[in-house]
């Protein structure tokens, strides 16, 4: 995932700025906590990275664009990190290599947790010699919002490199699943017509991403989406009918036959069984619980194969302002780091949108209308992304709770499988 810039400071008044830093930056070491130097060293493919490299940009970000900054008399900790961390911050200088970062056997684990603290120590006193200061204030929003991103991309990053490996490793060993009772689909319909899309603070809270602005009017024809994403248990059905053996449900029938692809991004067959590898190992998939691991190319071809469609963003993010509650689901703090069964909701009950899977839609990733990226280097995420990309909403079961909201706006490219994205079906009226 990207991160954009800050339109206002999301700081809560229920915590101090310094309290939040710190805890923010303590729940990336313990996403890390269960994996060893060697699992943090591991490159699996070049658009995953090691989570050690994770652990050092982040503090790369705030002792590049704080620390050197705002502090007086600063020095790096390390001039080499300055290239070895940076992401693809053209404006900064230059970047390693993204599909080699795995080669950086130094420094350290050790030494990436030494930096972490130099960093914090001076990030602390930083923030309490400047409190008031807006600026400062936003640009540490922006670092932490920045980090949560990359508390998801271990989580996927792991999973993946766990993947690869011959002998099933798992992150965590506490397999949360409950069964339910098979959920049918419902469907809420949305008269449509003129509405507001994007960030809006009284909705929202304080802080967004460039991307998510400006807020703007855009026209939606009826729809109606599904009362929950689509599960195992419906791909499942693809999968026996064919599914990817049928050019005609396919954007890019090349893409399925270039990869021997019959099935999602991690399933494996045992006898009569469909199996799965998940961060608490390998298990029987459950019908029930939302499918994940789509790319674009699946996603679309499954809602053909429904006789229905992706939502566009708009519908989507229509949709979930039509819930007017608090934003719950199954997100990273729960432990599961997997989707989890849904209950169907009952008559007028709220459907959930967040959490479990980022839902696909149609839309390709594009700004809005007057949409203006910032000036800087801070700046630079999100203008130069929008191309060739496909916009996903909602969250997943490995993003940190309170992260996400209705105008949220992830974005990958087509092809991409080892996000936890899933789908949500929606129809015309």
């Amino acid at each position: 995932m990207k991160n954009a810039t800050p339109k206002a400071s999301p700081l809560g008044r229920q915590s101090s700025l310094g309290e939040r830093y710190a805890s923010v930056r303590q729940a990336s070491l313990a996403l890390a906590a269960p994996l060893s130097a060697e699992d943090c060293q591991v490159q699996s493919m070049p658009d995953a990275s090691p989570t050690k490299w994770h652990l050092a940009h982040i503090t790369w970000f705030f002792e590049t664009f704080l620390l050197e900054r705002f502090e007086p008399a600063f020095k790096p900790f390390d001039p080499a990190f300055r290239v070895l961390f940076n992401s693809y911050y053209q404006g900064v200088g230059e970047q390693f290599p993204r599909a080699r970062r795995g080669l950086v056997t130094r420094p350290t684990l050790a030494d990436v947790k030494r930096y972490r603290g130099h960093v914090d120590e001076r990030m602390l006193a930083l923030i309490d010699a400047r409190q008031g200061d807006a600026e400062l204030e936003a640009l540490v929003a922006l670092g932490l919002q920045h980090e949560q991103q990359h508390q998801e991309l271990i989580l996927t990053d792991i999973k993946h490199a766990l993947g690869c490996n011959p002998v099933s490793a798992a992150y965590a060993r506490r397999w949360p699943m409950a069964q339910v009772q098979p959920q049918p689909i419902r469907w809420f319909g949305h008269e449509g017509g003129l509405v507001e899309m994007g960030h809006d603070a009284a909705l929202d809270g304080e802080f967004c991403f460039d991307n998510e602005t400006p807020r703007h009017r855009a026209y939606t024809a009826p729809f109606e989406v599904a009362s929950r994403p689509a599960t195992y248990g419906d791909f499942l059905a693809f999968v026996d009918d064919d599914g990817y053996a049928r050019p005609e449900l396919w954007l890019s029938m090349d893409w399925v036959q270039s990869g021997r692809r019959r099935a999602p991004l991690y399933w494996l067959r045992d006898g009569s069984r469909w199996m799965s590898h998940t961060l608490q190992g390998t298990v029987e998939i459950d019908p029930n619980t939302p499918v994940c691991h789509l790319s674009y190319f699946e996603a679309d071809a499954f809602a053909r194969w429904s006789g229905a469609r992706l939502p566009t963003e708009l519908e989507w993010e229509h949709a979930a302002r039509a819930l007017r509650g608090p934003i719950v689901g199954n997100f990273a703090d729960r432990g599961a780091f997997h989707p989890m069964p849904q209950t169907a909701p009952l008559g007028d009950e709220p459907v959930q949108m967040f959490g479990d899977v980022w839902e696909c839609t149609q839309s390709a990733y594009l700004g809005y209308p007057r949409y203006r990226p910032l000036e800087g280097a801070v700046g630079e995420y999100n203008g130069k992304f929008m191309c060739n990309q496909f916009v996903l909403r909602g969250g997943s079961c490995a993003t940190p709770a309170g992260h996400v909201r209705a105008s949220y706006r992830n974005f990958f490219p087509p092809d991409a499988q080892w996000q936890f994205s899933g789908l949500r079906l929606a129809r015309d009226v």
